[in-house]
This record gives structure tokens, C-alpha cells and sequence, in this order.
């Protein structure tokens, strides 16, 4: 019988993991942010400044180094002032993408930014393009990052210290908007460059550098991407304010989350794997206008997509978790380094 050795070298290394490879997405869809991680200080669920203890005791262990809020499609129709100043004079708006539920806004960006540092991580705020302005995304990064908030200091600074950080909330990563082909715009690729273009030109660091980041394609869509960087590259001059462009790539489902055959248990495999392919073709694809690498790939989400569970709101896109998605996620993510 004929026999294959292989040899296995720890020493010897081909490249380094990103570790924000290994980050999370948190969205105001369901019970994901009310109830699932935030019950209020008054809350007899034990909590930490509103936040569940056993939540932040659960990601401490999971060590996220990043993690994306408000959304996904909820970014995109998310106004942030909603969400600052004290919490019972904010604005209760309807949540238009998941089943028009109240809004509170009692979880707006100083509450998030405390919970990113509970945990460990960094926030990465996803900016309003399909209902906001250029000009809202500017004011949420001065009113995150301007150093000076003393009585000379910029409005907008000075309201981040009456809101109870004085200091900078020093937020690096910036998404200018959401799902754009979809949910946050439906714009083509060159329309989505344009404003892409537009509000990425007023994302200042002011004293700090930002790391930001485009909407990239539906799934593996090579033609988006490609549009998108040929509108960037070729029809304009070269536009350097960007440092990422995103993917998202869920793999959809075969049975459903917790009835399936043997061949749909493989099926469902099969569709994770697809994860390599999208990462080596978008990457080329982006080489072709940025040979040098400077912009990152980014698959900020991603996952299997499951039908809803019976007897759940169908707007809160429940879906019951097993071994078998914990098996996929492995393949979606390179290994840990």
C-alpha cells in the first residue's frame, strides 16, 4: 500500500492571521442588543453599567478584538446624535428593517464603546450613507476623536464630556455604510463609489490614524468589485482615504438549523468552503487596481442563514445554533496563529 509522509515544521511560518480576523458583529435586530446584552443599570439580571455580567464574562474569554455595531442594514437608517446625551430624553424611533420594534436609543456610542472596552475590543462604527449625510458621519468621528473638549475645544467634543468622556473615545475603524447594493442604498458600484468618495473625504483622524472602510460586494461578486475599483482608480484620480473594502458572505443553509440528512450536513460544508474562493478571487480582482495591497479584504459578516425559527418574530431572523454551525464557522476563519 502506498503511504504519504508528511512533515510538519512549527518553526517554519508562510504569513501572519490578522487578529480582527477573529472579530464580531453586534446589530439593534432582535434580542441581540436589548435583552441579550444590554437590561439597564436597574435590571435584576446581574449586570456591569447595564451590560449583562455573563455576557462580558463570555466574550472575556472569547478575547474579540474588534466588534461592528449598529449594523448591518440598521446602520444605515441609524442617526448616532439619537443616541447620545442622557438616556431618557433620547428620541424613540422605529427600527424600519427589523419589524419596525421602538428604538430606545438607550445604547447609543458612549454605551458601546464601554461595552467594547468591558470585553476587550475595539469599536468599529459603521456610518450612515444610505439615509444620512457626509456631513453626520464627519460630526460622529470629531464627536469621537477630537482631543480638545475644554471651554475652547469644538462643540461637539465638548458634548462627548458632558456625556461623560472628556478624553477622546479614540475609535479607529470607520464603515461608510452598509450592504449598499442592498438594504443601504441599493446603489450600483459606481454610485456607491461616488458617495463612498464623498464621505470618506470628511472621515478626519484629528491627530490619529483611522482605518476606513468601503462596502464591498454581495457574496462573491467579482463584477461589484471590480466596478467599484475601476470608478475609484480609472475614472477619477487615485483616492487614497481607504484603507478596506468589506465582503459578506453567508453560505445560506441545507435542511434547516436543526433538521437536516447526512447530505445536507455535507452540503452545508460544502457551501463553507466556498469562503476560500471568494477571499482569492475578491483579493484578485482588487489587485488589478491596487497591486501594492494597500487596501485590506474584509469579510465583516458572515455565516450559515438558516430559514426562522417557527413560533419567533420572522423580523428578528431567530435562528437556533448547533455543533453543526460551530463546524462551519471553523471553516469559514483560517486558523488561529
Amino acid at each position: 500500500m502506498d503511504t504519504t509522509l508528511i512533515t510538519l515544521n512549527p518553526a517554519d511560518t508562510f504569513g501572519a492571521v490578522n487578529p480582527n480576523i477573529y472579530g464580531h458583529f453586534a446589530e439593534h435586530l432582535g434580542r441581540c442588543i436589548y435583552d441579550g446584552i444590554w437590561v439597564g443599570e436597574d435590571s435584576p439580571i446581574p449586570n456591569i453599567n447595564g451590560f449583562r455580567t455573563d455576557i462580558i464574562e463570555a466574550l472575556r474569554r472569547l478575547k474579540p478584538p474588534i466588534i461592528r455595531w449598529p449594523g448591518g442594514c440598521f446602520a444605515d437608517d441609524y442617526h448616532w446624535q439619537d443616541g447620545i446625551g442622557p438616556r431618557d430624553q433620547r428620541p424613540r424611533r422605529i427600527n424600519i428593517h427589523w419589524g419596525e420594534v421602538i428604538e430606545t436609543n438607550h445604547v447609543g456610542t458612549q454605551e458601546f464603546v464601554r461595552f467594547c472596552r468591558l470585553v476587550g475590543a475595539q469599536p468599529y462604527f459603521c456610518g450612515n450613507v444610505g439615509s444620512g449625510t457626509a456631513r453626520e458621519l464627519r460630526d460622529w468621528v470629531e464627536y469621537c476623536n477630537f482631543p480638545d473638549s475644554g471651554p475652547n475645544g469644538s462643540t461637539w467634543a465638548q458634548q462627548r464630556a458632558a456625556d461623560g468622556s472628556p478624553e477622546p473615545l479614540d475609535v479607529t475603524y470607520w464603515g461608510v455604510g452598509n450592504e449598499n447594493w442592498g438594504c443601504g442604498g441599493n446603489f450600483s458600484p459606481e454610485d456607491y463609489c461616488t458617495e463612498f468618495r464623498r464621505y470618506a473625504s470628511f472621515v478626519r483622524g484629528f491627530g490619529r490614524k483611522l482605518f476606513v472602510i468601503a462596502c464591498g460586494p454581495a457574496g462573491n461578486d467579482v463584477e461589484w468589485t471590480d466596478r467599484f475599483f475601476r470608478k475609484l482608480y480609472k475614472d477619477y484620480w487615485i483616492f487614497n482615504n481607504i484603507d478596506g473594502f468589506a465582503a459578506h458572505y453567508y453560505c445560506g443553509t441545507a435542511g434547516t438549523a436543526s433538521e437536516y440528512t447526512e447530505q445536507e450536513f455535507y452540503r452545508l460544508l460544502e457551501k463553507g468552503l466556498k469562503m476560500e474562493a471568494l477571499v482569492l478571487q475578491q483579493r484578485a480582482a482588487m489587485d488589478a487596481w491596487d497591486p501594492t495591497r494597500k487596501i485590506g479584504l474584509i469579510v465583516d459578516e458572515w455565516g450559515t442563514w438558516h430559514p426562522v425559527e417557527k413560533g419567533t418574530n420572522p423580523a428578528f431572523l431567530y435562528q437556533q445554533n448547533t455543533i453543526r454551525d460551530a463546524i462551519i464557522a471553523r471553516y469559514l476563519q483560517p486558523p488561529r496563529r
